[in-house]
């Protein structure tokens, strides 16, 4: 049987999809981006050492040769189950699963959600534990309010760069599109700080915000459709993380903060538990959106 590559690259999205509610994150032993951490983490450590100029060129250098590698990797595996020969019932479970580990809804989901039930359950400090697995910040000095802010803060940006910014891309470019932008928000996450990091993960940041800057956008106008978002996307001091939280913090009536930083929506109140679970539902719908929408890209081009 053959029909267009486009329709086998559409079938795989929603399969992927499909994977992802039911089986979550692989084990880091069977995870291409554990294995792209462990690799690039002693390089990481020798690169903070240098000097400004040399830790800024070999940071760029590594993630030109890295994303480079990967693109072409992913090309590769694409086109031998697009052009290759075979058949779409072997080639679209197979580029669904390796579309897979390029976005991850369902343990944003859970880990969220489990910040939540700790907060409930057992209390403020077993909230902390949970959401120090999800954010870099400090957690010890929040309260359960900033708790709650926090996890909603984390659902709406990780929102956009674990869900709707590597369907974007693959949108675009397949499979290669998405698993560079995999790599090189992984990157900007292991690299992409102030201080130490400040020139080693200098052109990881930035090569990050430019992947990202589209994509949070979208993720902004799928959650409120307003021109109220433009306002809340400029409080923030990443170009992009604004959009989303800001978006998020409007749609449900609630104040989300980084005392010092931002503060987004800053005249509503703080969430309740079950602002919690509507953050949730609101980022579930805008997922699912965008995996309806990629889906139609792909089915159009196949129709043309």
């Amino acid at each position: 049987m053959n029909w267009p590559p486009a329709l086998t690259l559409a079938l795989a999205v929603p399969l992927a999809w499909a994977i992802d509610a039911r089986f979550g994150e692989p084990r880091d032993a069977w995870h291409p981006v554990a294995w792209l951490g462990h690799a690039l983490a002693p390089v990481g450590r020798r690169l903070r050492t240098l000097n400004p100029a040399p830790a800024f060129v070999g940071g760029a250098v590594v993630w030109l040769i890295g994303a480079g590698a990967i693109a072409w990797l992913a090309w590769a595996l694409q086109a031998a189950l697009l052009v290759g020969g075979a058949s779409p019932w072997v080639a679209v479970p197979l580029l669904a699963l390796l579309l897979k580990p390029t976005f991850a809804w369902r343990m944003l989901r859970d880990e969220a959600a489990a910040v939540e039930a700790a907060l409930v359950d057992e209390g403020v400090d077993a909230a902390r534990a949970r959401l120090a697995r999800l954010v870099s910040r400090d957690v010890c000095v929040l309260d359960a309010a900033l708790i709650r802010e926090t996890t909603i803060e984390t659902i709406a940006e990780n929102l956009n760069d674990s869900v709707v910014a590597p369907l974007f891309w693959y949108a675009l470019f397949g499979l290669p599109g998405a698993a560079v932008y995999r790599f090189a928000n992984t990157l900007d996450a292991m690299w992409g700080y102030r201080g130490a990091w400040e020139w080693a993960g200098k052109w990881s940041a930035r090569a990050d915000d430019v992947l990202s800057w589209l994509p949070a956008r979208i993720t902004a106008l799928l959650l409120l459709p307003t021109p109220r978002v433009f306002e809340q996307g400029r409080q923030t001091p990443s170009p992009n993380s604004g959009w989303p939280m800001g978006a998020m913090a409007l749609r449900l009536g609630v104040r989300l903060r980084k005392p010092g930083v931002y503060e987004l929506n800053g005249a509503a109140p703080s969430p309740s538990a079950e602002q919690v679970g509507l953050a949730l539902a609101q980022a579930g719908w805008v997922a699912g959106i965008s995996v309806v929408l990629v889906v139609l890209a792909w089915m159009a081009r196949a129709a043309a």
